[in-house]
């Protein structure tokens, strides 16, 4: 039978360090998984793996910047070393420029296009091989409800969440063959390093909470659940869904 565990598994996170990212990782670990994360910064990849194998799990680091091409082959190479397949890849890295329309320069749209949907597409072209291996992969792109609906997160911000969301649609059907399931996760306010800012304005908040049936925004390790789920074998016939994990916003007309 299928166990509601992640015994065996191999994932790869990216923005593993902090919010969703560091809470995935940490539910898979607990789950019975092995697992890479890969952020940018060397000392945060470095203490955040160095606690983990403190507690007795099977955890690695790569500091490296997966919205360039070297930062992407030191990661690939670093996990092709250490497995010859992966379960699991989990597209969290993510990035955003809050601003008026009119006020972004190219470069700034380029950076959150960059971080948000370049880096998710040529991640998970890289990793193909070793994922088609299983033949009971899964991919999880971590999206946002604002590539949904106009979440007043910046318009560059949702315009890569919803080609996230179009990507997993499309790879589902192309990669089903291969053996590799792909999901979305679409995350309302949760509480991360990104959106930190956001919880110190007392009108924004206000207004969340009130479109929000459940009176509160989310917690990181709520969103991990979810991907933890996706990523078992117990979700063997879910692929090319957009899971939306938001306390029933989007069912709310006023």
């Amino acid at each position: 039978m299928k166990a509601w565990n992640l015994k065996n598994k191999k994932a790869v996170i990216t923005g593993g360090t902090k919010g969703i990212g560091a809470a995935t990782a940490t539910e898979f670990l607990s789950l019975g998984a092995a697992v890479v994360i890969v952020a940018r910064n060397e000392e945060e990849v470095n203490s955040t793996v160095s606690n983990w194998n403190k507690e007795g799990f099977e955890a690695y680091g790569v500091a490296a910047d997966t919205s360039t091409i070297e930062g992407r082959i030191k990661l690939f190479n670093t996990v092709k070393e250490k497995w010859d397949a992966i379960d699991v890849l989990v597209n969290n890295v993510g990035t955003n420029i809050r601003k008026q329309f009119n006020d972004y320069t190219t470069a700034e749209y380029q950076q959150v296009f960059n971080v948000n949907i370049y880096s998710t597409i040529e991640v998970t072209k890289m990793f193909f091989s070793l994922l088609q291996k299983p033949g009971n992969a899964s991919i999880i792109n971590v999206a946002s409800i604002a590539g949904m609906l106009d979440a007043e997160t910046g318009i560059p911000y949702g315009m890569t969440k919803a080609a996230e969301i179009q990507l997993t649609r499309g790879l589902a059907n192309e990669w089903a063959r291969h053996g590799i399931r792909v999901n979305t996760v679409s995350p309302w306010f949760t509480r991360t390093p990104l959106t930190e800012p956001l919880f110190d304005n007392p009108g924004l908040m206000e207004k969340v909470i009130r479109r929000t049936p459940l009176n509160r925004a989310a917690d990181a390790d709520e969103m991990a659940n979810v991907i933890s789920f996706l990523a078992m074998d117990k979700s063997s016939y879910i692929t090319g869904q957009n899971i939306v994990v938001d306390g029933g916003m989007t069912v709310k007309a006023f």
